[in-house]
């Protein structure tokens, strides 16, 4: 598999590196070689591309239940994040773009 790139700077992202977020009741998703490159992108218009499936609905990645800023039960209009590291998916969940964008403001998992 090909490198995908970053969304935010186009730099090239491994498959086995970086982010990926998903809108997957809009089937598109986004992909970021750092965590940092969310921030920009989100506040720019939170740019997407087509993406007919999710890692959930592919079955690679958990369903997170909550959101992992404000901990609200996930509605079927969520974003997920899953952070590429090595053969590790670690799946996060959020209500949408702006409860991603104040996650990673803070820095993520562990801020």
């Amino acid at each position: 598999m090909s490198a995908e790139q970053c969304s935010w700077c186009g730099t090239a992202v491994e498959a086995d590196d970086g982010f990926r977020a998903f809108e997957p009741a809009g089937e598109r998703r986004a992909v970021f070689c750092r965590l940092e490159h969310v921030v920009p992108w989100a506040i720019q218009g939170a740019y997407w591309s087509p993406e007919p499936l999710s890692p959930v609905e592919l079955g690679t990645v958990p369903e997170p239940e909550a959101c992992a800023h404000c901990g609200e039960p996930l509605t079927e209009a969520h974003v997920l994040l899953v952070r590429h590291r090595g053969e590790h998916r670690i799946p996060d969940g959020f209500c949408g773009v702006d409860h991603l964008l104040a996650w990673a403001k803070a820095g993520g998992r562990y801020a």
